[in-house]
């Protein structure tokens, strides 16, 4: 039997974020919609998962997901080559998540890893290379200090991606 698919408002899913980071996920929210991307809502076992699918690539181009310690928004960065130089001016603690995030197994070796699995990520950072998991290299909590580098990055993914799709 197939699993029905249940439609969850928005509006339930800002009703449990943190007032203060309200503004900042509207923001986001509004600057993905406008570029076209569709959005599902899906509960999870600390709140909501919120995807956001560019309808140019058909990509998933970002979720929000609720952690223990708050609010994390996860950017598939999947054009990272095209803008690296922007890794460089993240605050540290940002490019600290992202040197510590788990080595892609799939670009090491693909036997490693599920032959479904996207490859992750290669890109350079302060000098190193590196050969990230696309599921947790640019995954960041939204806090005064990431939300500026965060949207920035999404700006750029977006930008790409709006390109690729001759828009």
């Amino acid at each position: 039997m197939a699993k029905e698919k249940t439609t969850i408002p928005f509006e339930d899913f800002i009703a449990v974020v943190d007032p203060a980071t309200v503004p900042f996920v509207m923001t986001l929210d509004s600057l993905m919609r406008s570029a076209g991307c569709t959005v599902g809502i899906e509960p999870a076992k600390n709140g909501y998962v919120v995807s956001y699918k560019h309808t140019g690539s058909g990509r998933v181009l970002a979720n929000f997901v609720f952690r223990k310690k708050g609010l994390v928004i996860r950017l598939y960065a999947d054009n990272i080559l095209k803008y690296m130089e922007r890794l460089e001016s993240l605050p540290a603690a940002m490019k600290s998540k992202v040197a510590k995030a788990p080595l892609c197994r799939r670009l090491v070796n693909p036997e490693l890893c599920n032959p479904h699995c996207p490859k992750g990520y290669e890109f350079i950072l302060d000098g190193e290379n590196h050969q990230k998991c696309r599921y947790n290299c640019f995954m960041f909590f939204l806090d005064d200090a990431s939300n500026p580098a965060i949207r920035q990055l999404l700006e750029a993914e977006l930008s790409f991606r709006g390109a690729q799709a001759g828009g």
